[in-house]
């Protein structure tokens, strides 16, 4: 099929098709794609042809969480040379001209893309393909003897990195985090990696629960309402992104305690119980996306430090794309999802094939 993609064209059309050969500008780089995490915002833009306010209007390649290796070096002499395997960071910082941001906060500029995005038009189209040309800047190259696999958590690690390192030091204490999908586990892992004494995880379903303990959490049904009212965390890690989620949040944390909102909630208004955040003096913080602290991620991941292996729960091949995301959209099956492109030597494509069947 030449170079394959898995392209979003509207609302429940999901389509693995071959797009053309990459065409690279001088600062950019073709890399040869081998895994790619199905995010949350890729199930959106599936499901409802929308992620949010940024709204499908044309086919658009999905896809940010990425790893592969270079297959043809930037023609400006920037960047990684052929050969070199690769993380990819997905976002291009970029002001409006009017809202004010902090210029050491990349991440809060409001005019950005980011890959697999259709807040702009045209879209930023994603890396869900076979070959992809990337800005140099993008590229992070992994540490000898890490894998490819492992690359393509990088990006989700970094935005629970960055979530994690927005409540402050968390050495010594009490850490929970509302909701176990792939961030909330990603959270675990990071809280550890930084020195929390203790980290209770929650969630509503057996599957994402196991994993979770795997990685050194206690891990709470979330129904448990009494049990979480009764966790008195210092730190309270919500990333759900839902109302009951961000109730049960509150809930969680100890007086003088803080709340980080990693998860996206819905677009309006949403109900929380201020009058306990009040009385509690509670610091409720927001996180979006991530800044410099790719290449920590990267290194962490490399040493073993920051464990998130548990995470991944299937792999498929990206010609089987629907059938990847009817696993992702299912959170009492699955975990991180991962599609596996030409990349993946065929010895892992077997493999990919051989857990692909033992999921079904």
């Amino acid at each position: 099929m030449g170079n394959l993609a898995v392209v979003a064209h509207a609302a429940g059309d999901l389509r693995a098709e071959g797009i053309a050969e990459p065409q690279s500008a001088p600062d950019e780089a073709i890399v040869e794609v081998a895994y790619g995490g199905i995010c949350g915002s890729d199930l959106h833009y599936w499901r409802h042809g929308a992620a949010g306010a940024s709204i499908l209007r044309e086919p658009m390649i999905l896809g940010h969480e990425l790893s592969g290796t270079v297959v043809r070096a930037a023609a400006d002499g920037s960047g990684p040379g052929v050969g070199v395997r690769v993380a990819v960071h997905p976002l291009t910082p970029r002001g409006d001209g009017v809202a004010r941001y902090p210029a050491d906060r990349p991440n809060l500029a409001p005019a950005s893309t980011y890959l697999g995005s259709a807040m702009h038009l045209p879209h930023t189209q994603g890396g869900f393909a076979d070959r992809v040309a990337l800005p140099t800047r993008m590229l992070a190259p992994l540490p000898e003897g890490m894998s490819l696999r492992l690359g393509a958590l990088a990006e989700p690690a970094a935005v629970t990195w960055h979530g994690v390192g927005r409540a402050g030091d968390v050495r010594g204490k009490r850490v929970a985090v509302i909701g176990a999908g792939p961030i909330g586990l990603l959270a675990v892992a990071v809280a550890r990696r930084h020195g929390a004494a203790e980290v209770i995880a929650t969630d509503l379903h057996d599957r994402p629960r196991r994993p979770a303990e795997e990685m050194g959490a206690e891990a709470v049904d979330a129904r448990d309402h009494e049990r979480i009212g009764a966790l008195q965390a210092d730190v309270v890690i919500e990333s759900s992104g839902t109302e009951p989620g961000l109730s049960a949040a509150v809930s969680a944390a100890a007086r003088g305690g803080t709340i980080v909102l990693v998860g996206l909630q819905r677009a309006g208004e949403v109900s929380a119980p201020m009058a306990t955040a009040i009385t509690r003096e509670l610091d409720l913080v927001g996180s979006f996306r991530f800044g410099d602290e790719f290449e920590d991620v990267i290194a962490a991941l490399a040493e073993g430090t920051l464990q998130a292996g548990p995470v991944v729960s299937h792999e498929f091949e990206a010609v089987d794309a629907l059938a990847a995301f009817e696993i992702a959209a299912d959170p009492s099956t699955s975990s991180k999802v991962l599609l596996a492109f030409a990349g993946v030597s065929p010895d892992a494509a077997e493999s990919t094939r051989d857990e692909r069947e033992e999921a079904a």
